[in-house]
Formats: structure tokens, C-alpha cells, sequence
């Protein structure tokens, strides 16, 4: 409950500012959790914006946009800080934003207030560009603010599509700068020709370069949510999600001509789906994603889920076409916490560092390849931080010591933890799982699933689901686990 509240206010300050004359402009950015439905939360900000938000005293504008790395943006207007304050309280009592709440990921937000003088202007806007930054330490301020103002007068007020420029500043003397265009295609074209000009290039001497934060987004009203495709992790959550629901739309996801299952337990097809759904207990099964994300046409989700009983999941689904094809996972019995007290399911979930997908990958694959492949032991502090290493398989503690102590566990007791073959890499930036095949216990044919979380890249945190790998005489499909 603390948290909520926690969160409730935290959003609440969306529609909050700070005292001037004119207005007060807030802009507050984050991002969805990894299982949140973009398109379900861009029509929640909507109705928050249209039954909340805009029905408040003192409220002038409010605008959202979301760029191409999933960051949202939220801008408000306010005419007073006491309507933005009385916004606020009304805003925190009020339980109707709980699920607009729930989707934000609490700690990827920021917010910062800025005083300014600009009335509002740009009601057609499509495109928003919004750059704050701090000011050098030695710069003179007369002259920047009318640099500030030259740049809008020689360079920006010329360009196609330009619709306003607004520019504020805060307390700390943070200045923004905010430009509304009436399309990305504008603002692209206007882009370079600003780096170029020398107005522009002297505006920007006068910042503290590391202080620079620049966001471009597409507004939410010009998405046109009701015709924009659901992503390929959207339509997996939304699959999963309806053991909870009972909705039958997202089975349309599934390709009904090929469905390939690597599920041993349950037949090829969706036939052999629909088999198991007949089987569910009364109360039915219960699925809550924790961690989802995508490479490529894969989707990789980490679930806690009631299915025959509680269990810790990794699903992975391919998808060609739009449409689910293939489907494999591994699933264990929920576990008390482990030596550290951590669960198979606590831990980090937001996505970060989406530029270092790749790299990340190729940071596990050798981890995998070197240390647990070809033993080479020497090299395991190259790819786990040997401060910071959050375990959460249900037996091992924290850091490189619970790492040994378990291997020795296993060393003296005849048990063996033997990968044999990788089979798959699948991450999206911090995030990457991996699927291998070996041995386990007392020589077990064993499916390991890992999920890594990597920082300055490094692996930082794990979780793992070990599942035995049944006869073949038991199978229920010919396609194997891999």
C-alpha cells in the first residue's frame, strides 16, 4: 500500500508546477514497466487527461508523446501554483488513475518544473522537441537569454512547420526549451541545419554539455491508438494475461496453421493448447508477467504463474508475421527465498541501456561458453561484478562467495551442474536469457534457463529456472525442448 501511495504521488506530480505570473510548465518523463500494454496506457492518459486533468481549476494544457526508445513525456500547463497544488491533492485521492498508475515504472521517472512566460499557442502540435541544460558556470545570463531568444528569431521561427517555442527556467536555474512542430518530418528537416548555424552553435557553447537532456516525441494523439498494431511483447502479455481474464481475442494471436511446441508436456498445435485449457482447475490458471521483452521476432517473458500449482516461468515465443509460431519454456515449483532472501521473482525489471543490446549478448554468450562450457574459471570475475552479484535461484546466496559455496555443495556431495550446449541468446538491453541443455544433480538431462541482468557490462544480477528434461518415451510432441 505505502508503495501505491508512493507511486499515486509521484504520477500526481504531472499535474503540478511551480509559482510565476504567467505559467509554469512541468515536464515529467518515464517509462512503462517491461509488461505494460503501451496501447492500453495510451488510452488511460487519455481519459486522466480528459476526466481529471482538464476539469481542474487553473489547468491550460496538458500533452503526452513517447519517442523511439519508449520514453514517455508529459507536459502540463498550469495558469497558478495554487491551482497545480490544489490539482495535486484532489489528483492523490483520487483511485480512478490506479491502472495509469500501475503501468509507469516508478523509478524511471524524472520531473522538473520551470517558470516561464510563454502563453500557449501550439493547439495542432503533432511533434514535440524538448532540451534542458544546464548554463556554464562562467556564462554571462543577459547574454544568453538573448542568444536564447536569437536562435528562436534567426533560425527556428524560419523553419517549415514550426509552430512555438517556449523556454523556462527553475529554481536551480535549469533552463528548458520546448518546440512544437507539426510533424517529426519537419522537425527532422529542421535538425541538422540547427547544428550547423552559427546562432545555434553559440547558443550551445553557453551549456554545460553533461547537463544536456534532449527528447523528441510523437504526441499520443497522433498515434491514433485505435489503429496502431500491438507489438509483439504487447500481444505476448496480453496471451498470457488471459488465464486472469478469460478474454479469448488474444488466441488470435496464435497462427491457428502452425504452432510448434516445445512444451513436452502438451501436444503440437493449438489443439494441443486447447487441451490444456480443458484441463484447468475449476478456479482456472493465473499468470502475472514480471519481466518481458523482445529481440527480434522473439519475445522473452519471466512469469510467476498458478499452473497446476505455483511455479517460476520463462516462456519464449517466435513470431513471423504478426503471429505466434513456436513456443518454448521451462518451469520449476515455486521455491522459498534463497540464502539472501531474494524470490525467483524480485529483483530490477526496467529495461535500460537499449544500445548495448548486443554487446550485452556477447558479454553472456562468453560467460556461458567460457566459464560454464569450457570451465574456464579464471575468467568469471571478467563477466560477474565481483561487488555486486544479486542472485535469486533458490538455493545460492549473493555475490561470487554464494556462486563457490554452492559449486562446492555440489563437488562434495557427488552432484553435478554441467552445461553441455547453448542453444539460444535472446536480450534486449540489460536483459538477456539464455537456453542451455546439460546435466544436473545426480545426472539429470536438464534445460537451464538463465535471465542476466547486465551493468557497465558486467553481469549484476541472475535469475534461473532448472527443469529436468523428461523421456522421450513421455513426450507429447516430436519437436524436442530446444
Amino acid at each position: 500500500m505505502k508503495f501505491k501511495l508512493l507511486v499515486l504521488g509521484i504520477i500526481g506530480l504531472l499535474f503540478t508546477s511551480c509559482q510565476n505570473d504567467q505559467s509554469v510548465l512541468e515536464v515529467t518523463t518515464f517509462k512503462l514497466k517491461s509488461t505494460a500494454n503501451s496501447i492500453e496506457f495510451n488510452k488511460l492518459d487519455a481519459e486522466v487527461e480528459t476526466n481529471y486533468t482538464s476539469k481542474q481549476p487553473g489547468f491550460i494544457k496538458r500533452q503526452s508523446g513517447v519517442n523511439e526508445h519508449g520514453e514517455y513525456v508529459v507536459l502540463v500547463y498550469w495558469s497558478t501554483m495554487s491551482a497545480a497544488e490544489a490539482s495535486m491533492q484532489k489528483f492523490m485521492n483520487d483511485t480512478s488513475v490506479a491502472d495509469f498508475a500501475a503501468m509507469i515504472d516508478g523509478n524511471s521517472m524524472k520531473m522538473a518544473r520551470y517558470n516561464n512566460n510563454d502563453a500557449f499557442k501550439a493547439t495542432t502540435s503533432d511533434f514535440i522537441e524538448v532540451m534542458s541544460f544546464d548554463t556554464k558556470a562562467d556564462a554571462n545570463l543577459e547574454v544568453f537569454q538573448e542568444t536564447n531568444k536569437k536562435v528562436e528569431t534567426g533560425f527556428t521561427v524560419k523553419q517549415e512547420g514550426f509552430l512555438q517555442r517556449i523556454i523556462g527556467e527553475n529554481e536551480k536555474g535549469t533552463q528548458v526549451v520546448a518546440v512544437y512542430w507539426d510533424t517529426k518530418t519537419n522537425s527532422d528537416k529542421a535538425l541538422k541545419p540547427f547544428m550547423q548555424n552559427p546562432i545555434a552553435k553559440e547558443f550551445m557553447g553557453m551549456m554545460n554539455q553533461s547537463s544536456i537532456h534532449i527528447g523528441r516525441y510523437q504526441t499520443l494523439k497522433s498515434l491514433k491508438n485505435n489503429t496502431m498494431e500491438l507489438s509483439k511483447k504487447d500481444k505476448v502479455v496480453a496471451l498470457l494475461n488471459s488465464f486472469n481474464t478469460g478474454d479469448t481475442t488474444p488466441i488470435s494471436y496464435i497462427n491457428p496453421e502452425k504452432y510448434i511446441q516445445h512444451n513436452l508436456a502438451v501436444g503440437d498445435g493449438l489443439q494441443g493448447f486447447g487441451e490444456v485449457m480443458q484441463h484447468a482447475p475449476p478456479q482456472g490458471f493465473k499468470a502475472n508477467v514480471i519481466r518481458a521483452f523482445e529481440d527480434g521476432n522473439y519475445v522473452v517473458t519471466h512469469t510467476e504463474y498458478d499452473f497446476f500449482g505455483p511455479k517460476a516461468g520463462f516462456d519464449v515465443f517466435r513470431f513471423e508475421d504478426g503471429k505466434i509460431v513456436e513456443h518454448w519454456d521451462n518451469l520449476l515449483e515455486t521455491q522459498p527465498a534463497n540464502p539472501s532472501g531474494r524470490t525467483q521473482f524480485d529483483g530490477t525489471t526496467e529495461i535500460t541501456d537499449l544500445d548495448k543490446t548486443a554487446e550485452n549478448k556477447e558479454i553472456v554468450k562468453g560467460f556461458i561458453e567460457n566459464v560454464l562450457l569450457n570451465h574456464e574459471m579464471d575468467k568469471l570475475t571478467t563477466y560477474i561484478n565481483p561487488e555486486k552479484y544479486l542472485q535469486h535461484n533458490p538455493a545460492v546466496a549473493d555475490g561470487l562467495d554464494g556462486f563457490g559455496a554452492a559449486m562446492k555443495y555440489f563437488a562434495e556431495n557427488g552432484l553435478v551442474m554441467e552445461y553441455t550446449k547453448l542453444h539460444k541468446v535472446l536480450g534486449q538491453g540489460n536483459f538477456v536469457l539464455t537456453m542451455s541443455e546439460g546435466k544436473f544433480g545426480k545426472g539429470e538431462h536438464t534445460a537451464f534457463y538463465d535471465l542476466f541482468r547486465l551493468e557497465n557490462g558486467q553481469i549484476v544480477e541472475h535469475w534461473d529456472v532448472i527443469s529436468a528434461i523428461p523421456p522421450k518415451s513421455g513426450w507429447k510432441n516430436e519437436n524436442g525442448k530446444f
